[in-house]
């Protein structure tokens, strides 16, 4: 790439136009929906709801991302010739770093007591979303690595016109990570917990994988969460009433307020979400006396359950694993999918067969000074993380001979 700006590019013999918009009203469905990834319709590539049209814009027209939010949109267009649309970025102007799951406190605060201004920065992501996805958006044809270069050198330019001090492209693909990696950016990796389906026919036969000690730990612990009298509905399409979010957001409520202060989604989202993405939505509801006292939502993707906000209004033992990751083990197997992603961290859910997973992001630090030490942390975090989750491989649950799990391969 020889040259990068707000109103144009020139790559080798092609030439392309990058634009940056605040809202996603500057793409269409179809333009979005032709993205890799982004649609169901594409049958020839895995979509990932988070970044599908309908839950980005959702996030907008509900007031969740905007500048009252402080996440700014400042997304990414590039256009090949007659103005035609071959990549995007989802990306955000911010000035603060709730949200994201991939902590940098330490960098700005460091940055901050040297002199610097650490925000506002660049973040590039699915807001409140700590699962890995595409991040630079290619089109279905045309060369994607040289798309993702395009991309990435777009997103060096825009920093530097904006005159912010850094970009943070976060839960990033592996093959956008060596993209980014060549454009100048860090690698930084951490870990969470996935469970993988090889393809199983139900739920004991996954059971019958796990060490005899743990599999008696598991079936005593379901056991336990359920003998309130409580029942487990799974809800989705048109299960998802008004009535229903109602009680989903008041766990949500009561669970974001306790943990973070300030819940990152309004009431707002929930309705619009569930409008346009029911097919994609399941509600795991835990009723006991007639009414609903707990829940968790997941969004499913053509190979992948994404578990995401839990919730209650009544503490059971165990009723949070039996929501949360039991029973979205039994929902993937009954559906054929292959993961389950259960959210950022939670070593807990080792012994309930979610496995340890590398994830990845990358950052691009504009001050000399500061990149150097940012580089130098993350060479010695990268090992860390590496040496944790050999070990945690190692003390897993599963039988040594269990068969391979989808995210081993």
């Amino acid at each position: 790439m020889n040259k990068a700006g707000h109103e144009g590019a020139s790559a080798g013999e092609s030439e392309f136009v990058i634009r940056v918009s605040p809202s996603l009203d500057a793409f269409s469905r179809n333009e979005w929906e032709s993205l890799r990834g982004a649609s169901r319709r594409q049958s020839d590539f895995s979509y990932n709801p988070f970044i599908s049209y309908d839950f980005l814009k959702t996030l907008e027209d509900s007031g969740c991302t905007g500048r009252g939010a402080g996440w700014l949109g400042q997304h990414l267009r590039l256009e090949g010739p007659g103005g035609a649309l071959i990549g995007a970025v989802p990306c955000y102007l911010k000035t603060h770093s709730q949200g994201e799951y991939v902590f940098d406190h330490g960098w700005a605060d460091a940055f901050e007591r040297a002199g610097g201004s650490y925000y506002p920065k660049l973040q590039v992501s699915v807001p409140f979303t700590p699962a890995t996805g595409p991040r630079l958006l290619t089109g279905r044809t045309g060369d994607a690595a040289a798309v993702r270069a395009a991309l990435a050198e777009g997103l060096k330019a825009l920093n530097e016109r904006l005159g912010t001090s850094s970009v943070h492209v976060t839960f990033a693909e592996a093959e956008e990570i060596r993209s980014l990696e060549a454009a100048g950016f860090l690698h930084r990796t951490d870990q969470q917990f996935h469970f993988g389906n090889p393809g199983y026919s139900c739920y004991d036969d996954f059971l019958s994988t796990l060490a005899s000690r743990k599999r008696k730990a598991l079936k005593k612990e379901r056991r336990e969460a359920l003998a309130d009298g409580i029942g487990i509905d799974w809800l989705t399409g048109s299960d998802l009433t008004e009535a229903v979010w109602d009680d989903f957001f008041a766990f949500y409520m009561d669970t974001g307020g306790r943990k973070w202060g300030r819940p990152y989604l309004n009431r707002e989202f929930f309705s619009l979400i569930g409008e346009r993405m029911k097919d994609d939505i399941l509600l795991v509801m835990a009723r006991r006396a007639g009414r609903y006292v707990a829940g968790a939502i997941n969004f499913i993707g053509s190979d992948t359950l994404y578990g995401r906000n839990w919730g209650c209004i009544e503490d059971h033992p165990y009723l949070h694993f039996e929501v949360c990751y039991h029973q979205a083990i039994d929902f993937a197997i009954s559906r054929g999918l292959r993961t389950v992603e259960a959210g950022a961290q939670g070593e807990h859910k080792l012994a309930r067969g979610y496995m340890p997973v590398t994830t990845h992001s990358a950052h691009f630090i504009a001050h000399p000074g500061l990149r150097r030490a940012v580089a130098d942390y993350l060479e010695r975090e990268r090992r860390d993380i590496e040496a944790v989750g050999d070990y945690l491989e190692e003390h897993g649950p599963f039988r040594k001979d269990r068969p391979a799990m989808a995210s081993d391969e």
